[in-house]
């Protein structure tokens, strides 16, 4: 009587589920290891706190925002060029978001009608689906398999739904899977989408944490992305972020225009001491993605290591904050987390909660320190669960 049935359709029950039967371990004085949510725990860099508080003592910060001020999309454009050598019109080609899950939410809203079917990535980032869910479209999962590196086979995408999709989701470096795509991929996308009419929306939320010396590509680097696609940014990770709510969408201007409309009915814009905090971490030199870098290379060694020592055989990803870690044995996704967190007090997020594709996986989050790390490792290794 009190929601919509597409309330029905949105999957956050997992995660609600993995924080109660945490509370309930702790009450029972177990010692609980959360690496279940990809929330950054460490601070922004002082940089951008100072900005911020700079800003904030000034009483027009607290006018409206309609749109992102010049000195932002000129920050951004300059950072896409440094980071990528992908040049942006500053006054079409950009629009600032409240975090990338705002973009990602509203996008399908306008670009699709209902029935329209959109390309989605299985397992995925669980808005990718509720954005299609809310949006009133048909969805159809582009199946990420091991054998494959996790990267979805357009070939195999059948004709007739090719032709029919409005809209494709991509995600590299991924969420939850961990994976990396390269040029060679986007060109593949580009083509499909030039040949079948599709617009692409690839989230690079992850494009600075990435190890071993690897760095991420743009899907716009690609030739005739712009034509077709947009890509979509954030500062949650990399900058340490998450409360702060801020993103970016650049590319297509067509699209960026769609969007924008959309979006000015529904909010006002990016708060601006958020602006300004942005701007600081866009403007910094790199040094503290650089050491972010390291920290979660150092933590991602540090997990798969030790895990691996106790027979978990875990690969390790080349990016994002996330391990994606196969199940021993015969359990299912959602019995190996209960175990986890009951055996080892270990908190993970089951890999079905991302789409059908993802049961047997479990998804880790690099999100505590090394001695907590160090803490799950030794409660696994003294927990009754065998590999």
């Amino acid at each position: 009587m009190y929601k919509s049935k597409r309330i029905d359709n949105l999957g956050s029950a997992i995660f609600t589920e993995m924080a109660n039967r945490k509370k309930q371990q702790i009450a029972k004085g177990k010692n609980v290891i959360d690496l279940s949510i990809g929330t950054p725990d460490l601070p922004p860099p002082s940089v951008v706190i100072q900005a911020m508080a700079d800003a904030l003592s000034d009483y027009n910060a607290f006018y409206y925002s309609l749109k992102g001020s010049q000195q932002l999309y000129q920050s951004i454009a300059s950072w896409y060029q440094k980071r990528f050598s992908v040049i942006l019109d500053t006054n079409t080609e950009i629009l600032d978001l409240i975090g990338s899950q705002d973009g990602l939410a509203h996008l399908p809203l306008a670009l699709i009608d209902p029935g329209d079917i959109v390309l989605v990535p299985d397992p995925g980032y669980p808005i990718y689906q509720g954005s299609v869910e809310l949006a009133g479209g048909k969805i159809y999962p582009m199946p990420l398999m091991e054998q494959n590196s996790f990267l979805p086979d357009l070939d195999k995408i059948p004709k007739d739904i090719a032709q029919q999709a409005k809209l494709m989701i991509i995600n590299y470096p991924s969420n939850p899977v961990a994976a990396i795509a390269g040029l060679d991929f986007f060109q593949k996308v580009v083509h499909f989408a030039k040949q079948n009419k599709i617009v692409v929306v690839h989230d690079l939320a992850y494009s600075e944490l990435a190890f071993d010396g690897y760095k991420p590509p743009s899907f716009l680097q690609v030739t005739g992305a712009k034509d077709i696609g947009v890509e979509i940014n954030s500062l949650s990770k990399s900058y340490n972020m998450a409360g702060a709510r801020f993103g970016f969408m650049v590319g297509n201007r067509d699209i960026i225009q769609s969007l924008g409309t959309l979006k000015s009915n529904i909010d006002y814009g990016v708060f601006h001491v958020v602006q300004a905090g942005a701007i600081a971490a866009l403007e910094e030199d790199g040094s503290h993605c650089a050491d972010m870098a390291q920290i979660y290379q150092k933590r991602r060694d540090l997990l798969i290591e030790g895990f691996n020592d106790l027979g978990w055989k875990i690969e390790k990803p080349k990016a994002s904050m996330f391990v994606w870690a196969k199940n021993p044995g015969q359990l299912t996704s959602r019995e190996f987390a209960y175990s986890l967190l009951e055996e080892a007090g270990i908190v993970v997020i089951p890999g079905d909660a991302f789409g059908l594709m993802g049961e047997g996986y479990v998804r880790i989050a690099l999100v505590q320190n090394d001695n907590k790390i160090k803490e799950a490792i030794k409660q696994l290794a003294q927990s009754k669960i065998s590999f």
